[in-house]
């Protein structure tokens, strides 16, 4: 799969995924569960959505790399799309 692009389903099936496991720990936190539990599963979901984005990002340009792909207005829209992946990801530090 390394070489292929991920399709629509694959990337909607993981945000559905991880809309499952968000719930999980609401359900979690009304219940009252303990913290490090909770902790758990909320570092489950931010790896499943820095996973989610990694993959949209290499689909992104492979796109934008195909020459004769029309989907990529120009690298300047995949450089913004960069940009802003790595201040959502480098904005978890404490």
């Amino acid at each position: 799969m390394a070489d292929e692009a991920v399709s629509k389903e694959v990337l909607l099936n993981r945000l559905k995924r991880i809309e499952g496991q968000v719930r999980g720990i609401e359900k979690m936190i009304e219940n009252g569960r303990d913290c490090e539990s909770i902790i758990t599963q909320l570092g489950a979901v931010r790896s499943a959505i820095e996973s989610a984005g990694a993959l949209l990002l290499r689909n992104y340009m492979r796109i934008c790399f195909n020459k004769e792909a029309p989907e990529c207005a120009d690298i300047e829209s995949l450089a913004r799309a960069i940009a802003i992946w790595g201040r959502v990801h480098s904005s978890d530090k404490i």
